[in-house]
């Protein structure tokens, strides 16, 4: 087992966690009555207790989680109800591929809790350390520990405030139950958290890397807060409305009325300003020589990519049964393989210990943003026969060592019985001509599958052990990239132009000419433009697809409405509904009425 993995396993066995929210989500004493000062006397008692509020990230990258919401309402993801009613589930899947969800679904609520629970636990846990002496306080060790798990909350109610916007935020371990702030004071809190702590965090080198994989590090949290600046526009984040969000009580590093940013000497005067310190963020990543691009795009999905230097923040995976947990319908496993293969994968690599699926796909559309000859993309589109390895498969699938096609022998449709994956969605003509029915009968062969992560064609584990990714350089430098174009100043403009030449001849790999082949295939690569297929929009999609960016970058570029198979392009769907559950257990004021209300257009 990797070792991050177990001290989470560990850490696990002395918390137990509910679904309520605030101190009830508690069931236990955290870690028994040991002081802070205690604390820091052990390292290993430090860490193990540290690992306590990392178990709930692990159920980010599930179908039914914040991964699966962000992947199937973007373009970069499909779920289509296939020929025979696989991934119906009441037309669920469909909803939030053509953006007509509503309140009820169970991902929201999944991610309501989940992201609330982690928040929660790392508010505790800090009440425990705010325990400890004055002299305590001074210990570099002290600031850097309190300094991850506010970074780690922040992380949490990021996801939460990605998603729903107005969110109940807290900074202290409270019965209290605060009303939703508004977006923009919610993004000045995030912001300010992360400015504060970034500095104190741990950085990562040869000597530490490996101990620090799956941690919160001072290079995720600039790059998360790079994030936040590049997107405070898409977040409805203007000068005016941050500089004028004020705390709602009095917390350990502000007063009530006092505005978070001035507290942290953060001044946003003009929209350039969000872009400049979106710069400055990038650059404390690149400049702390702690990353690097992969020669090889494939190093960072790897089976073992704990080697990878350019991944930033990972979920450390156990691909074996070992402390296997669902909640609601999250489970704490990568399945990411299972999800988009094709049923019959299991008889070309018969040692799959599970059959896969059949859901996941990309969209039609998504696949012309790839070159045919970019690694990224689908090759040749020969299936498991292409002459390299890509990210993305299309053609037919081949028995093993054969160049006969497997046949699929559960087909309901005799157009599926030869498997060869395809890039449109269709169905039997005889189910209709439209997308509505693509989309409700799809042939089980119709779709892209996406294969960058590394399968485990051994069958050495249940589920999936590649590390999943949740940030990596590449997004750095591309975001230094943008942040350029939208006009942010940085002191070295210039320091991302090696790395960003190593992305483009990497993702040529097989090109006589990479770097050449890349600026001929995508001409408009660094530029911003109007549309999906082209401009740095289609390259951050080809670089990061199916890592948890693509619908903010939608948002933030305006196109979110313009995903193939959209049908309801209302604005205001670039938030998600509160889940019902939550606004239904909502207190009830004096007056009679629920503190917490519905986003608007729901």
């Amino acid at each position: 087992m990797k070792t991050w993995s177990k001290y989470i396993f560990l850490a696990l066995c002395a918390v137990s966690l509910s679904l309520t929210s605030c101190k009830d989500m508690l069931e236990e004493e955290v870690y028994g009555k040991v002081t802070a000062d205690e604390l820091m006397q052990s390292e290993e008692n430090l860490i193990m207790l540290l690992a306590q509020p990392y178990a709930d990230v692990k159920f980010i990258h599930d179908h039914w989680g914040y991964w699966g919401v962000n992947t199937l309402t973007a373009d970069e993801g499909l779920c289509p109800t296939r020929a025979g009613g696989d991934w119906n589930d009441s037309g669920y899947w469909r909803n939030l591929n053509t953006h007509n969800w509503n309140a009820y679904g169970e991902a929201f609520k999944s991610i309501w809790n989940r992201t609330v629970s982690g928040a929660v636990l790392c508010n505790s846990l800090l009440e425990t350390f705010d325990g400890a002496s004055d002299e305590t306080k001074q210990k570099e060790i002290y600031k850097q520990y309190v300094g991850e798990l506010e970074v780690l909350r922040s992380y949490y109610y990021y996801m939460l405030f990605d998603c729903f916007g107005r969110i109940p935020y807290m900074e202290d371990y409270s019965d209290r139950v605060e009303a939703f702030m508004a977006p923009p004071t919610v993004w000045a809190h995030l912001v300010a958290t992360l400015e504060r702590n970034a500095p104190n965090m741990q950085v990562v080198n040869e000597g530490n890397r490996q101990q620090l994989i799956g941690r919160v590090t001072q290079g995720m949290a600039y790059t998360l807060l790079a994030r936040l600046y590049l997107n405070a526009e898409s977040f409805g984040c203007t000068p005016e409305n941050v500089m004028a969000a004020a705390r709602t009580v009095d917390c350990k590093y502000g007063k009530k009325g006092s505005n978070p940013l001035e507290e942290v000497g953060i001044n946003i005067t003009s929209t350039q300003d969000f872009y400049t310190n979106a710069c400055r963020c990038c650059d404390a990543v690149i400049e702390s020589g702690s990353y690097s691009i992969e020669s090889d795009y494939f190093n960072n999905f790897l089976i073992d990519n704990s080697k990878s230097k350019e991944n930033i923040f990972v979920i450390v995976e156990d691909g074996s049964t070992l402390n296997e947990r669902n909640v609601d319908k999250v489970k704490n496993k990568l399945q990411i393989s299972f999800l988009t293969l094709h049923y019959v994968h299991q008889k070309l690599w018969p040692s799959l210990l599970d059959k896969p699926w059949n859901g996941f796909c990309a969209r039609p559309d998504y696949m012309n943003i790839y070159d045919d000859a970019d690694v990224r993309g689908a090759g040749e589109r020969n299936g498991n026969h292409n002459s390299h390895r890509y990210a993305w498969l299309l053609g037919p699938v081949y028995g093993q060592k054969t160049d006969t096609i497997i046949v699929d022998e559960g087909k309901s449709c005799a157009l599926d019985s030869v498997v060869i994956l395809t890039q449109d969605v269709t169905c039997d003509p005889a189910k209709g001509t439209t997308d509505e029915a693509k989309l409700q009968f799809a042939l089980r062969t119709s779709g892209a599958r996406m294969i960058k992560y590394e399968i485990d064609t051994a069958g050495l584990y249940r589920y999936c052990e590649n590390d999943f990714v949740l940030f990596r350089y590449a997004d750095v430098i591309l975001m230094k990239k943008e942040a350029l174009l939208r006009g942010g100043q940085s002191a070295n403009a210039s320091n991302f132009e090696a790395d960003y030449a190593l992305m483009k001849r990497r993702a040529f790999a097989y090109s006589a000419d990479p770097e050449g082949a890349y600026d001929a295939a995508y001409p408009n690569a660094d530029e911003i433009t109007d549309d999906l297929v082209g401009g740095i929009l289609a390259e951050r999609g080809r670089e990061l697809v199916w890592e948890c960016c693509r619908r903010r970058d939608l948002i933030r570029f305006g196109q979110f409405e313009k995903v193939q198979y959209v049908t309801n392009t209302d604005v205001r769907r670039r938030w998600f509904p509160i889940p019902f559950t939550i606004l239904n257990n909502a207190k009830v004021l004096d007056d009679g009425s629920k503190i917490w209300t519905q986003n608007e257009g729901y």
